[in-house]
């Protein structure tokens, strides 16, 4: 592993950010990077289709996320990870709400919402709602007609059936369990397929060889990690080098004000030396950071829900009681940027470096109209007002070196 990360970390260095993500630049000539004239035997000025002379863009600062703005939208777009699939920075999520605690009417017009505000990024997983999740969403995708190149699905697999054989990372259910989705997605592939979980029954090897196999199948376009070490993943990175296999692209990690550590010091070390991405979840720790719950939990939280129970007993806690003192000392951060605390929790994750996308959780169209005003706080989040909510939460995550 000690080669692996070395050779990379020395490539990294010897090529651009724009390089990177682009491919190499052209040189004068229009090539890449020969002589004037030079290029693939052609004499200057060219036959008859010579094109004009391309003048290379100045490189990204290294490490940027290249971000982009929609033009009737509003929505951000950034590279997942170091890979060239563009993603918006605000996604949606399933997880409890599709197929669960709204009905299918509710779960289109939010899905209808954010399609229509920018948003390209749906996340589900064979595990919500035991698979209803994926059927309501493949449902309303395929009545709703939009071209399948517009949007991106992600699903994650680990969680499958009841059997052995249907959980886990095994080369059999990577396969089973993804086949299995895109059935109920009514899909011919999904963009992304995570890994819901390390696996320390399945090898690495045979890991990383079934999710480059369901790539090569046309099953899936990429695939990432979800709740992996920082070890773990770059194990998986050296594995797919050593062996010539495709390695994941990015790691789903839960992240907001109380659970910060990873996204903040970890992640972005992986994001430089080997291009993995973060997709961050939960960035209103389940509904707490909105204060909903003052002490006691509504009908709609997701703390009622069925199969739910520890979310109810965390919020409840002593612990979760002190996180509910600390969202209500932001309030008046909040009030002075002229927006909600729920804005000011979802800009706060999206200003996290190596962050391509934050999914949200929502229950209505109005909630998810309301979360998509985040955009308009990130703007705001100046390195002072950063240091504010640091100072209020006093958890800032500080290395070990």
């Amino acid at each position: 592993m000690q080669v692996s990360i070395a050779c990379t970390e020395q490539n990294l260095r010897s090529r651009s950010s724009e390089d990177r993500l682009c491919g190499p630049r052209p040189g004068p000539g229009g090539g890449n990077g020969g002589p004037v004239g030079g290029g693939h035997g052609n004499p200057p000025g060219g036959g008859p289709k010579s094109r004009a002379a391309l003048v290379p863009r100045p490189p990204a600062p290294a490490g940027a996320l290249r971000e982009s703005t929609g033009r009737s939208t509003g929505m951000k777009y950034r590279n997942l990870g170091k890979s060239g699939l563009r993603v918006s920075c605000l996604g949606l999520g399933t997880w409890v709400t599709f197929g669960s605690q709204i009905s299918d009417e509710t779960a289109e017009d939010v899905l209808t919402v954010a399609y229509e505000h920018g948003v390209n990024l749906f996340d589900t997983a064979e595990v919500y709602a035991t698979g209803k999740a994926e059927r309501t969403l493949g449902n309303i995708l395929k009545s709703k007609g939009w071209r399948r190149s517009s949007y991106v699905i992600t699903t994650k697999i680990f969680w499958g059936g009841q059997a052995e054989t249907e959980r886990g990372l095994s080369r059999k259910h990577i396969i089973e369990g993804l086949q299995g989705s895109l059935d109920r997605l009514q899909l011919e592939y999904v963009d992304i397929v995570f890994a819901n979980r390390s696996d320390p029954n399945s090898p690495m090897e045979e890991i990383v060889r079934a999710m480059t196999y369901v790539i090569n199948q046309g099953l899936a376009l990429y695939w990432g990690t979800s709740r992996w070490s920082a070890a773990e993943i770059m194990e998986a990175y050296s594995m797919a080098r050593q062996f010539n296999l495709i390695p994941p692209v990015c790691e789903q990690a839960e992240n907001h004000f109380f659970q910060r550590e990873k996204v903040e010091m970890q992640l972005p070390e992986l994001y430089h030396k080997i291009g993995v991405g973060s997709v961050t979840w939960s960035p209103l720790a389940c509904g707490l950071i909105t204060s909903k719950y003052d002490g006691r939990v509504q009908d709609t939280c997701k703390a009622t829900v069925k199969g739910y129970q520890w979310l109810k007993e965390k919020v409840q806690s002593e612990d979760g009681k002190k996180q509910q003192a600390r969202v209500m000392d932001l309030l008046p951060i909040a009030h002075q940027l002229d927006c909600t605390v729920a804005q000011l929790a979802i800009a706060w994750c999206l200003r996290s470096e190596g962050v391509s996308s934050v999914l949200l959780g929502v229950s209505s169209a109005e909630q998810l109209l309301e979360h998509l005003g985040s955009l308009e706080v990130l703007s705001q989040l100046t390195p002072q007002t950063v240091m504010e909510i640091d100072a209020l939460l006093g958890n800032k995550s500080h290395s070990k070196k």
